[in-house]
Parts: structure tokens; C-alpha cells; sequence
């Protein structure tokens, strides 16, 4: 059963800007009560972390994307969010959300992004 659903992946041009939502697939518990990331993987590497939001709204970035992406949650729309600016080839990668919940890890689907010109 799938517990989280991105979407707002493409392909976008280097320098450009792609926003990211992922949102549970069900609506028996609500973004704003748990600790919640971002991950991604590109081809031949490891999943690595991009971001977290806490829920108490704190929020750390992997060095690589520190400035460019912000991580956010919109608790009303019960959805978050990672806003991606000036993109660069090497953020080519499949994104996944991820939420923490009562000691279980909850992935996603994925959603590709690809970052060329």
C-alpha cells in the first residue's frame, strides 16, 4: 500500500526550477505531525539525503543543496513541498519523500527529475 505520492518531477534546463509536492495517500495522519524528508537517487549511486523537516518546522540540507532547495509543508493542504532553483546536472535523480512515522520509514513512488540541455 502506497503511504506517499510525489509529483513535479521533468526535465528542465540547467539554471531552471522545479517544485516538488509529495502528499500521503491517504488521509489518515497529516504531514504536520511527523519528521519528513527528501532523498534521491541517480543512476550508480547510493539514495542520499536532501532534506528534513521536523515537525516542529526545523530543517537541515545536504551540503550540495544548501541555497538552492528549500524544504516546506503546507499543513492546511496537508502536502510538502521542495522548491529547486538554480538546477544543476548533477541533481539528475529519482526523488523520493519519505515520513517517519511511529518508528516505520514510508517511501514514496519517486518522481524523476533530469536536469539537461
Amino acid at each position: 500500500q502506497v503511504q506517499l505520492v510525489e509529483s513535479g518531477g521533468g526535465l528542465v534546463q540547467p539554471g531552471g526550477s522545479l517544485r516538488l509536492s509529495c502528499a500521503p495517500s491517504e488521509s489518515i495522519w497529516h504531514v504536520g505531525t511527523v519528521p519528513m524528508g527528501w532523498y534521491r537517487q541517480a543512476p550508480g549511486k547510493q539514495r542520499e539525503l536532501v532534506a528534513t523537516i521536523s515537525s516542529g518546522a526545523n530543517t537541515n540540507y545536504a551540503g550540495s543543496v544548501q541555497g538552492r532547495f528549500t524544504i516546506s509543508r503546507d499543513n492546511a493542504k496537508n502536502t510538502m513541498y521542495l522548491q529547486m532553483n538554480n538546477l544543476k546536472p548533477e541533481d539528475t535523480a529519482v526523488y523520493y519523500c519519505n515520513a517517519y512515522i511511529r518508528f516505520t520509514y514510508y517511501w514514496g513512488q519517486g518522481t524523476q527529475v533530469t536536469v539537461s540541455s
